[in-house]
């Protein structure tokens, strides 16, 4: 037991060196660059009376960061799950009215907070990441505090003077800036060690950046705070904690929603989306039509056994990716289980369903996997099933399912990677596979 903790801190210690070459040359210059900016920083004076205001906007991100512990936990047990802090609130407000050097003391203070509280009991973020992303905040608070010393905005705020619309451009300009130096460093490192399919993967997405957004406004607003009384920011954690707690509930509604290892609706979630659709198509006027794929990975098991699980997974989600760039906007892509996906297509009839599952099939021939050995794995099917409702006189989503996995069989029947469509009649009644009566299985 205590060999394997010891090998665990060793590769946590040591896995910076483990990462991509421009990757380990980026991190390592964000740091130096951060650890120069701080040194400079030094130069501008610490007025006597900052150091108040820095006490309560430190004592108040302790404050929110313990209240706040338990959703960390929380997190930490679904790892799989973004991590969401929300210390630009008290960045940006330290930003805006601290001298710069109290500013980075503030950020290096709250992220060594930060780690103390949650990051060393986290595996999934070794030192190296801890130290860069402090190296970043640094970086993008003092992006912050020079658009607001530049602007006169720390002296207005000190000074008891309101600039009006020119205060707001001030502000607006740090949060923008913080923002844009965050986000950039951030979508850097995301592109050299992930390789997102996307920039706009790597920059997040709108829900991320409105989120950052809202912290933005709420650091604002606790600057103007601690300009008037810096015993005004306490009631700000009261906010924070709130505001932390409601991102985690989105969150794990999300996850609820969500395979983790495609990133596909799961089958649960799914199977209720393509209910209500079917109860809303029928409701509509004659000649709505509504059609469900069902689609299996072609010779799934023989890539398994040749490149090994972790290989497969990847598969898969090269795969899925490519199933959702085939399908038109609004349709809905979920993973069954396995290597079977289902497609739910609103409002479409036979011949426009035939045409998007063979983009589905023409968007998988092109996916190539590196195995991790030196070697691809190409030439990737998959077998399609459609049907169709009303063609396909059932009603239930379980009854179309059964429909589309017949036809996806008679598919593979006929010699796999090829679209086979249910008949509007039958000559014996559909038998519904285990996964569309149990869609959790």
């Amino acid at each position: 037991m205590g060999r394997a903790r010891s090998t665990s801190s060793g590769d946590r210690r040591w896995s910076l060196w483990s990462l991509p070459g421009q990757a380990l040359v980026y991190v390592l210059s964000v740091d130096l660059l951060a650890l120069l900016a701080t040194a400079a920083s030094t130069a501008w004076p610490v007025p006597a009376d900052s150091w108040t205001p820095f006490g309560v906007l430190l004592g108040c991100a302790a404050l929110h960061l313990h209240c706040s512990r338990w959703i960390e936990r929380i997190r930490r047990d679904h790892s799989h799950l973004p991590h969401v802090d929300l210390c630009s609130i008290w960045i940006l407000a330290g930003a805006l009215v601290l001298p710069p050097a109290l500013a980075v003391a503030l950020v290096v203070l709250m992220y060594a907070h930060r780690w103390w509280v949650v990051g060393r009991w986290d595996a999934s973020r070794p030192p190296h990441r801890n130290v860069f992303t402090t190296a970043m905040m640094v970086l993008a608070t003092l992006a912050a505090s020079t658009v607001a010393g530049l602007t006169g905005l720390r002296e207005g705020l000190w000074a008891g003077r309101s600039g009006g619309a020119l205060d707001l451009v001030g502000f607006v300009g740090a949060g923008a800036a913080q923002w844009l130096v965050n986000t950039t460093l951030v979508a850097v490192v995301i592109l050299l060690t992930v390789r997102p399919r996307s920039v706009r993967d790597a920059v997040g997405s709108a829900a991320d950046n409105l989120l950052e957004a809202g912290q933005l406004a709420l650091g604002g607003f606790v600057a103007l705070a601690v300009a008037w009384w810096p015993g005004y920011a306490l009631p700000m954690v009261v906010a924070a904690v709130a505001l932390h707690r409601t991102v985690l509930i989105h969150q794990l509604e999300l996850a609820a929603r969500t395979d983790a290892k495609t990133g596909l609706l799961n089958a649960e979630a799914w199977h209720l989306q393509a209910t209500l659709e079917l109860q809303r198509t029928r409701q509509q006027p004659p000649g709505a039509r509504m059609g469900l794929f069902m689609i299996d990975v072609d010779h799934f098991k023989d890539i398994n056994d040749t490149h090994g699980h972790q290989t497969g997974d990847l598969v898969l989600r090269r795969i899925a990716a490519a199933l959702e760039c085939a399908v038109r906007r609004g349709d809905a892509v979920g993973r069954f289980g396995g290597e079977e996906f289902a497609v739910l297509l609103p409002g479409v009839d036979l011949d426009e369903a035939v045409a998007i599952a063979e983009r589905m099939r023409a968007e998988v021939h092109r996916v190539l996997v590196d195995d991790g050995d030196g070697g691809v794995v190409a030439g990737l099917t998959v077998s399609i099933g459609i049907a169709v409702w009303p063609e396909v006189a059932e009603d239930s989503v379980s009854g179309l399912l059964a429909a589309a996995d017949s036809a996806l069989y008679e598919a593979k029947r006929l010699g796999r990677d090829q679209v086979q469509a249910a008949g509007a009649h039958r000559r014996a009644r559909w038998t519904p596979a285990a996964r569309s009566e149990r869609p959790g299985v």
